[in-house]
């Protein structure tokens, strides 16, 4: 279904938005085009000049006939502001991007408030708490390089990298005999994502995305990947707003923490809300302070500055001190791939998270996109068997593209499926499918 979405703001998430929908959706920017960026005339949108807390300019963009009004400025109060607008003249679904915690706990408290307004925001994204628990799930799984939760947890993707000497280095998928319950789905090969088949050999340096079960995948891990023990010491350089909340995290889990952060007075701040968590104040491309301090012995590192060479430089002095696990924040989504070249285990993007968060709130009723992958090459899908779907053996399912069902969510049961696993309507299925496919899955579906 094609949607008119407005975005608000020429921001470099409004840029992602834009870039990712514009093909399939009609998508308008409403921004100051005296200093609109240029790559936004490389897309084939349509700009209204002004400020969409205006309701003229909202006006100027159809904002009654929209689905979708998007506010992500770098401003929290005019992305607000401009939401309740919207809502305010209209009947679209307002996204308003955030920055701050306690925009979070006022906006989402509206429903049981006093205060409450008949005009109120649909969603709030703060991309930096969505980062936050990314690499929180990718922290509390050894070896993995990203961590997905469906249905309650019911269901998971784990993803992986085949190192040297694996138990499954070399090997036909067909002859490797996973854990029942789990099944790959995916595997990313110089840089290029694709569905495997038995007949796929598993080569050194694929990363190999599983689904299945969290008791079939923690025996995956264990058997085939796991190397290290349990993450109990970490370090996270910079304390900003995900430096914080992380080492939050990190303490509720009894994960012991230190903070390395420059700024004293940020350091004063997370000394005093930080009760169990060690906060050095310091620069984190220090090498005689990460020596000195027993850096090295850490189980897992975060870097998570506002500054990606920075965060680059201190991850491969964490690498050369012979932490085993880095895990890096990129500003730049860009520049993923290039950290991962160069040695770095696990690139996270704030803007990344947010993208796959917009994606799934702009989607059709019974085709929901559960997680991205990849950076944005693969695509978990969550779709509902229509009424009267004839009951099929998953085997005998002719899909238009390439495709795996990775689990059946039945009422309160899920199921990891086999060939024989019948398809019948009303089923809930979580399919791993490539973002250049992901539409004919659809369409087979809700046709």
């Amino acid at each position: 279904m094609i949607m008119k979405i407005i975005l608000f703001g020429a921001t470099e998430i409004s840029y992602l938005i834009a870039h990712e929908l514009y093909e399939k959706h009609d998508v308008t920017l409403i921004a100051d085009e005296e200093n609109l960026p240029e790559n936004f005339a490389k897309l084939d949108i349509s700009f209204v000049s002004g400020n969409a807390a205006c309701v003229s300019v909202l006006e100027a963009a159809e904002i009654k006939k929209a689905d979708v009004f998007i506010a992500c400025t770098a401003l929290d109060e005019v992305n607000i502001v401009s939401s309740w607008t919207a809502k305010k003249i209209s009947n679209v679904q307002t996204v308003s991007f955030v920055s701050k915690n306690e925009y979070i706990n006022n906006i989402a408290s509206q429903k049981e408030s006093l205060y409450q307004s008949e005009f109120g925001i649909d969603h709030i994204i703060w991309p930096e708490e969505l980062l936050t628990q990314e690499i929180l799930r990718i922290i509390t799984v050894p070896e993995a390089l990203d961590v997905e939760f469906f249905a309650g947890g019911k269901a998971r993707l784990f993803e992986y990298r085949i190192k040297e000497n694996s138990l499954i280095e070399n090997k036909l998928i067909k002859d490797c005999f996973f854990p029942e319950g789990s099944l790959i789905v995916g595997i990313t090969r110089d840089e290029e994502l694709f569905i495997p088949d038995g007949s796929t050999k598993l080569l050194t340096g694929d990363k190999a995305i599983f689904m299945g079960t969290e008791s079939a995948l923690n025996i995956l891990g264990r058997n085939f990947f796991q190397e290290e023990k349990n993450v109990e010491t970490a370090t996270i350089i910079g304390g900003g707003s995900v430096g914080y909340m992380l080492a939050e995290n990190l303490e509720k889990i009894g994960i012991k923490t230190k903070i390395i952060e420059l700024n004293p007075q940020r350091g004063e701040f997370l000394s005093d809300k930080l009760k169990n968590t060690l906060i050095l104040c310091g620069d984190g491309t220090n090498i005689e302070l990460l020596e000195s301090e027993n850096i090295g012995d850490s189980d897992v590192l975060v870097s998570v500055t506002n500054n990606d060479e920075k965060n680059l430089l201190c991850s491969l002095l964490a690498k050369q001190l012979g932490i085993k696990k880095v895990i890096t924040r990129v500003n730049k989504p860009s520049n993923i791939n290039l950290f991962e070249k160069v040695g770095i285990d696990v690139a996270v993007s704030p803007k990344g998270s947010a993208l796959k968060e917009v994606r799934d709130r702009i989607l059709e009723k019974d085709v929901s996109i559960l997680a991205i992958v990849e950076q944005g090459q693969g695509e978990v899908l969550e779709i509902t068997a229509p009424d009267k779907f004839k009951n099929t053996e998953i085997k005998d399912i002719k899909l238009p593209a390439k495709a795996i069902i990775g689990a059946i969510r039945r009422g309160y049961k899920v199921l990891i499926p086999k060939g024989n696993t019948l398809i019948r309507e009303d089923d809930n299925m979580i399919i791993f499918t490539t973002a250049d496919q992901a539409q004919k899955i659809k369409e087979y579906f809700t046709k």
